[in-house]
């Protein structure tokens, strides 16, 4: 998928394409930075602008943004784990847990 920000600095937009899973009418991904430390820009941008702007399929759909918490982090990393078995190799090498995206229609 494409998703579009606003910058929280620049108040400009900006695009980043993202793998996602569906999970209902919601897209879901996971804030990554390469798995180095340190938040993906795009993360940090919707933290502070949650309203974003999601190109899928020829479909365009205006999101809103939030981190997953406690059960429904937990069932959404599973689905994660069973996409990639390495998944949790690869978060442990960040220092910081790995926000689970949830984008929710607008």
């Amino acid at each position: 998928m494409r998703l579009t920000v606003v910058g929280r600095r620049s108040g400009r937009e900006r695009g980043v394409i993202l793998a996602y899973l569906e999970d209902g009418p919601n897209l879901v991904t996971l804030a990554m930075n390469g798995w180095h430390a340190g938040e993906p820009l795009w993360w940090l941008n919707l933290q502070a602008h949650p309203a974003a702007r999601v190109e899928l399929r020829g479909e365009v759909r205006r999101v809103r943004a939030r981190a997953a918490s406690g059960s429904e982090r937990e069932r959404l990393w599973s689905i994660f784990r069973g996409i990639d078995r390495h998944l949790d190799a690869y978060a442990a090498l960040r220092p910081s847990e790995t926000a689970v995206v949830v984008l929710e229609p607008a």
